[in-house]
């Protein structure tokens, strides 16, 4: 979900709610309501015992209470996961100098700097995923590193190598990173 429709929806709820609940507020301190408004002072409720139990009766009315509710549940979480993922950046721009450009899939981007990364001294498994925008594109790498590899050779490599490769050929001004490492487990050794 884009950063533009997730700023429209959370401006567009958090409108209604507050026009809602200042209106509620408003006429329950005493002010007189509007000709619209559902009702008609500060000791009316929102809803009759009328209203409240029109539908108890009927077969079908708890069973469509639970769905509505349990959809509304769904589609929040589904709302909140599209929020906290970070999503791939699926194209990289690159600067071809003839002023129109190419486009380069940020998978294979991905593969190669994944791949030149696992290569390096030290380094047992690695993993690169692109984010940002396809002119400004960041990489997030996990290295995985093996027991005799140390952190600051293998980040001095990666920012030599693969990095520098990435961002060289294709064509950005820069290729900020973000790398996260840890250690693979290995059995201790007996000394003698």
């Amino acid at each position: 979900m884009s950063g533009t429709v997730n700023r429209v929806l959370v401006g567009l709820v958090g409108l209604v709610l507050l026009a809602v609940g200042g209106a509620v507020l408003a006429v329950g301190l005493g002010s007189p309501p509007p000709s619209w408004w559902l009702h008609d002072g500060p000791h009316d409720t929102l809803l009759s015992v009328a209203d409240r139990t029109r539908w108890r009766g009927e077969a079908w009315w708890w069973p469509t209470v639970i769905a509505v509710l349990a959809l509304l549940v769904l589609l929040a979480l589904w709302w909140l996961s599209a929020v906290l993922r970070r999503r791939r950046l699926a194209e990289v721009l690159v600067d071809t100098g003839d002023g129109a450009g190419a486009l380069l899939r940020g998978h294979a981007l991905e593969g190669v700097l994944s791949g030149e990364a696992a290569r390096l001294d030290g380094v047992a498994r690695a993993h690169v995923r692109l984010t940002g925008r396809s002119e400004a594109p960041e990489a997030r790498a996990r290295l995985l590193l093996e027991p005799h590899a140390e952190p600051v050779t293998v980040l001095g490599d990666l920012s030599d190598h693969a990095l520098a490769h990435a961002r060289d050929s294709a064509a950005l001004r820069a290729l900020p990173a973000e790398v996260r490492l840890t250690t693979a487990h290995h059995k201790s050794e007996r000394v003698s």
